[in-house]
């Protein structure tokens, strides 16, 4: 599964954040995009795989609705909240912005991502 290994990858990236200047807090920030990005990917290629795919699952948020129903992710709150900043990624020129996302990567999205990593792990391949 191609894209779960890219989300993996994502993943210990975006978990490898050092303390930062403003050019390495724009990484960061591009680190967590990327992390999402494939993880969105990622589940929405096991959902296929698991016979999720007559459902309509193109969107982000549509993936995320699918996900929390099938069970392969169990905060959709979480998941929703990381989908706002992902799309706020646009406007982290916006120090607050960044900081945001890069704060809010370290305390729950990090968590977030390697929980979905388990399940995956253990419950879909």
């Amino acid at each position: 599964m191609k894209k779960y290994e890219n989300f993996c990858k994502a993943l210990n990236n975006l978990k490898e954040i050092p303390p930062y200047s403003t050019v390495v807090q724009t990484g960061m920030v591009s680190l967590y995009e990327i992390c999402f990005e494939q993880a969105g990917k990622a589940m929405k290629e096991v959902l296929e795989n698991n016979g999720y795919s007559q459902h309509k699952i193109g969107s982000p948020r549509a993936i995320i609705k699918m996900a929390y129903q099938a069970n392969l992710i169990d905060d959709e709150d979480c998941w929703l909240e990381a989908l706002r900043d992902r799309n706020n990624v646009a406007h982290s020129y916006n120090e607050e912005i960044a900081n945001n996302i890069i704060k809010d990567s370290k305390e729950k999205y990090i968590a977030m991502f390697e929980e979905l990593q388990r399940e995956i792990e253990k419950n879909w391949l």
